[in-house]
């Protein structure tokens, strides 16, 4: 057995090594056959990419496709790269050009129809992206399309077609998007609600409920319904749900809450039920809410001992703006100008603090948005005020 090792080593190490040897002679040649059939403003351009520099790159592959127009790979990279530059028109009548001709490969045509959809749509061309975008359905590229084309429907506010395309993207990713869903028949009930359907819009929000019984935005909006139709009591259990939902959404129906409770003649109750909340969920806009209300039920004393507490369990700026609002009506008139001038002072420097921010992408805004208009994400600004977020310990 040891001869027959012996044997097999020394006759099949060196075969094997001369095949190696061989096949490896043969795709260099070959390597260099091709690079030498290649322009030289090829190679010039792929040195300019390397360098950061997009223009003269696309000066040099220029210069190839006008010396050979049957470079159909350069051709999707020139493409590529005027659109990522914002020559949009430039890439549009590249990837037109490939998509029309007779000799592309199926799977090149369906590649260039797919680039020309992004050129459409970053041209602002809507319609013609979404037909661009439909016609990939049933191809490899139908679940990238499908994403493109809720980024169109979301624009157009089509939220019927944006709950369709979310549904098919869903199906081939084997994925539930349930937080995205319930939102486009929220939005499709806020349609209603201004169109004066009400009972078309709590059909919507039942869906919104049946996809996702944690959406907050649907009982908030569901509780506006009930409201609208003077159905008080509805309306505030409505309300009173999204603690069980999300706490951190309170704020956003605590006004609505007091409101109702006023209206059916049991503010007192409305008022213990905020102080609750606010005792559960520490929240500057709970406070506010329930600031205001404690100051015209009960003076500015109680409303003054409310915003201590809180403070020193929040120890925010916007907190003691609040504070010094509630000393300023309790202190003698002699010592009122100085305590208003140092509550101006925090004030001013509040503004900058009371804003909502983006967790994507970190746009702030005054108001809250379920929906963010910079990163266009659903849910990305949690309803607490900057302040809350960044400078509480």
């Amino acid at each position: 057995m040891a001869i027959e090792f012996e044997l097999w080593w020394l006759i099949g190490f060196p075969l094997f090594f001369g095949l190696g040897w061989l096949a490896a002679r043969i795709d260099i040649k070959q390597l260099l056959t091709e690079s030498r059939a290649l322009p030289s403003s090829y190679f010039r351009g792929l040195n300019f990419l390397i360098n950061h520099q997009p223009d003269k790159a696309i000066e040099a592959f220029i210069e190839v496709v006008k010396i050979d127009p049957q470079t159909v790979e350069l051709h999707f990279a020139l493409g590529n790269l005027f659109r990522r530059r914002g020559e949009v028109e430039r890439a549009i009548r590249m990837h037109q050009n490939l998509a029309s001709r007779a000799d592309l490969a199926a799977d090149q045509r369906l590649l260039a129809i797919f680039e020309l959809g992004q050129d459409y749509l970053k041209a602002g061309l809507l319609d013609r992206a979404e037909a661009n975008f439909l016609e990939l359905e049933g191809t490899l590229h139908e679940q990238a399309a499908l994403k493109f084309l809720l980024e169109i429907y979301e624009q157009e506010k089509d939220w019927e077609k944006a709950i369709e395309a979310s549904q098919k993207a869903d199906h081939i990713a084997g994925r539930v998007s349930a937080r995205e869903i319930a939102h486009f028949h929220c939005e499709l009930a806020q349609v209603e609600l201004a169109a004066s359907r009400p009972e078309q819009a709590r059909q919507c929000l039942g869906r919104a409920l049946e996809v996702n019984h944690k959406c907050a935005r649907a009982n908030i909006l569901l509780g506006d319904v009930e409201r609208g139709a003077g159905k008080r009591a509805a309306a505030i259990e409505a309300w009173r749900r999204v603690e069980a939902q999300s706490p951190a959404y309170l704020p956003l129906v605590g006004e609505r809450l007091l409101s109702a409770y006023r209206e059916d003649g049991r503010a007192p109750e409305g008022l213990a039920l905020l102080r609750g909340f606010l005792e559960r969920y520490p929240s500057l806009d709970l406070m506010n809410t329930t600031f205001d209300a404690v100051l015209e039920a009960e003076g500015p004393a109680a409303a003054n001992r409310l915003v201590r507490d809180e403070l020193h369990r929040t120890p925010t700026l916007l907190a003691l703006d609040k504070l010094l609002e509630a000393q300023v009506l309790e202190v003698p008139a002699e010592r009122r100008a100085d305590l208003e001038l140092i509550r101006d002072l925090v004030r001013a420097r509040t503004r900058s603090l009371a804003l909502y921010r983006c967790e994507t992408c970190g746009f702030r805004a005054r108001n809250f948005y379920w929906h963010c208009p910079a990163c266009r994400g659903w849910e990305t600004f949690p309803p607490r005020r900057a302040d809350e977020r960044d400078l509480t310990p």
